[in-house]
């Protein structure tokens, strides 16, 4: 049985941090490439972070202050998340794909609110 659990989020204040962890069951980590998205209320859901082997990519709206990493070992895949921005606030999902064939898998979203 496939799982991709969130967790990590709450509130925070403009300028804090959060570190939000993706712990993954079901399949083998290490071949899917992992990335972190967000929606906001009325917007559509956009990229945060991929990582894929030794490769990161970021949205411009967060290089310099998101980080994606992962651990194959815990199957868990991490987004730190520092001077957070109230544009920041968002559901959180993370999204499993795999890296030559089709399957991917969604978890079901941490919610990262930045209000002071």
């Amino acid at each position: 049985q496939v799982q991709v659990v969130e967790s990590g989020g709450g509130l925070v204040q403009p300028g804090g941090s959060l570190r939000l962890s993706c712990t993954a069951s079901g399949f083998t980590f290490s071949n899917y490439r992992m990335s972190w998205h967000r929606q906001a209320p009325g917007k559509e859901r956009e990229l945060v972070a991929t990582i894929a082997g030794g490769s990161t990519n970021y949205a411009d709206s967060v290089k310099g202050r998101f980080t994606i990493s992962r651990d194959n070992p815990k199957n868990t895949v991490y987004l730190q998340m520092n001077s957070l921005k109230p544009e920041d606030t968002a559901v959180y999902y993370c999204h499993a794909a795999h890296k030559w064939a089709g399957y991917n898998y969604w978890g079901q979203g941490t919610q990262v609110t930045v209000s002071s």
